[in-house]
């Protein structure tokens, strides 16, 4: 297991979660934080003794909010209502991405505005460092009151019910947290409502969708500089001038990138003068203009995210300085669900450009003297005939999938909860989304690789023959037909190992460094 990475609440970064993500980092909350979360919890506990209604302390939950709850029955409350909003359904939530969410709830319940009590932080952070995983169903929320039914199910764990995975197996919660050596808590008020109000749910899956596309959008970038070099595409549209005269800094990065990849190209360089051809189609000429919007949308959804992931996002919110407690609407997970949205719309437009330009090179009335699908043999052999299909059927799936899930909203909760964000759909909808783009960039780079093969001897440029030849030390080059199926699934899986960026030398999302 990772280092632990300890948060100062409210300011965890983007890296930080990645670590989290993909590393298995636990988290451990910074030496501050105690104090406001102590604070803020006597506050909530002076309130329950008192007489002054407040929503989830001494009251009922939704529209139950008028009845007065007593004292002596608020342990019950918040039990009751962490076992009644266990009501999730569908697959289970990945072990990384359960761990991030658990994160983004220590972080935000760390901000000492909730209410929760430094025991609870303590076993959520015990969870982490001693890989006890809640089993959380993807299907239940509908994105406002917060992510109720999956959060819910991760607070089950912590008072013993509930069911987690440890040390690989799945068992009731208070069997897990036995064996891993932790005591459930028992919560009082306000705790369970804090821990189940929020968007840590969509917010943790779209943060790993985020991070995927990031490296996808890499990805595509380099599939699409070897199809233009296997197309013997033109590099003059990439020209800084160009993309200077119009400002959009995410063209402006995509063309550097893509004049980097075909720097000293053999191939270019042999049809500077005299090419019959006037302009490439599109997929080639607009990747600057297309991809760099795409970045664009990926670098505003970072913020969104970076900014919800330190959020406090219950309800009541507590100030202790003030001494209120407030009821506001800090759950509804409309940002998330804006955010979703705009992934989806670049993550089908990555995948549209790449997927014309595979249909593209399989076709010899525009692939400018490549054979008909890039078999050597045609007649006899189909080479990628199937295979660009492949890739058209995955695209149309995400065309299917990119329309707006925010603004499929429905009432809940007798309607209490009239409006709301459906960011978990939207969220959850990305995931099925990168794989089929991993897929489309998957073909292109078998695709884009066998036509540069076929430039042969003249050469791409170092950049992409090094990602050539990392593709050809797994696939080698088709020169008759064989089962396909394996080595699109290789061409998946290297796409999706993130490498490519590292052997070709980019990186052209802002948050991981820029281009190099």
């Amino acid at each position: 297991m990772a280092a632990p990475i300890v948060l100062d609440p409210g300011s965890g970064s983007l890296e930080d979660f990645h670590q989290v993500l993909t590393q298995g980092a636990p988290v451990v909350l910074g030496d501050g934080a105690r104090e406001n979360v102590d604070r803020a919890s006597g506050l909530v506990a002076s309130a329950a003794a008192g007489k002054a209604p407040y929503y989830g302390v001494n009251t009922g939950f939704g529209k139950l909010a008028q009845t007065r709850i007593s004292p002596e029955d608020t342990e019950t409350l918040q039990r009751n209502l962490i076992l009644s909003h266990s009501a999730g359904i569908g697959p289970i939530l990945p072990q990384a991405e359960t761990r991030l969410l658990i994160a983004l709830k220590i972080n935000s319940l760390g901000r000492g505005a909730s209410g929760v009590r430094w025991e609870v932080l303590q076993l959520m952070q015990d969870l982490l460092a001693r890989d006890v995983t809640p089993v959380i169903p993807m299907q239940g929320s509908v994105g406002a009151s917060g992510d109720l039914a999956p959060l819910a199910h991760l607070a089950a764990v912590l008072i013993g019910e509930g069911e987690a995975i440890f040390e690989g197996q799945r068992m009731p919660g208070a069997a897990a947290l036995e064996k891993a050596g932790l005591k459930p808590v028992v919560l009082a008020a306000k705790e369970g409502l804090g821990l189940i109000n929020g968007t840590q749910f969509s917010t943790a899956v779209a943060l790993a969708a985020f991070y995927h596309a990031a490296d996808l959008f890499n990805a595509a970038l380099i599939t699409g500089a070897l199809s233009t070099d296997a197309a013997m595409g033109s590099a003059a549209p990439f020209r800084p001038e160009i993309h200077a005269l119009r400002g959009q800094p995410g063209q402006i990065a995509a063309a550097k990138a893509l004049r980097a990849l075909l720097e000293e190209s053999e191939i270019r360089e042999s049809h500077r003068e005299d090419d019959e051809r006037v302009q490439d189609p599109y997929c080639i000429r607009c990747q600057p203009q297309v991809m760099g919007a795409c970045l664009d949308l990926l670098t505003h959804v970072a913020g969104t995210l970076e900014r919800e992931a330190n959020a406090v996002t219950d309800n009541p919110l507590v100030f202790p300085d003030s001494g209120d407690i407030l009821s506001g609407g800090n759950f509804h997970a409309e940002p998330v669900a804006f955010a979703a949205d705009q992934m989806a719309l670049a993550i089908a437009e990555m995948g549209s450009i790449a997927q014309r330009r595979v249909a593209m090179l399989v076709d010899p009335a525009l692939s400018y003297g490549l054979p008909p699908f890039l078999t050597p043999k045609p007649g006899v052999n189909s080479g990628f005939m199937i295979v660009e299909v492949t890739s058209a059927a995955l695209q149309s799936e995400n065309k299917q999938k990119a329309a707006p899930a925010s603004i499929d909203s429905t009432p809940t909760s007798a309607n209490q909860e009239d409006h709301v964000s459906m960011a978990a759909h939207g969220a959850c909808r990305l995931l099925p989304m990168l794989d089929n783009l991993a897929g489309i960039v998957g073909i292109e780079l078998l695709i884009a690789a066998q036509g540069v093969d076929l430039r042969a001897p003249l050469k791409t440029s170092p950049s992409l023959q090094a990602v050539k030849d990392h593709l050809r030390a797994r696939v080698p080059m088709l020169q008759e037909d064989r089962y396909m199926a394996p080595e699109v699934e290789t061409a998946r899986e290297i796409v999706i190992s993130g490498a490519l960026p590292g052997i070709a030398g980019i990186d052209v999302f802002p948050e991981f460094g820029g281009i190099v």
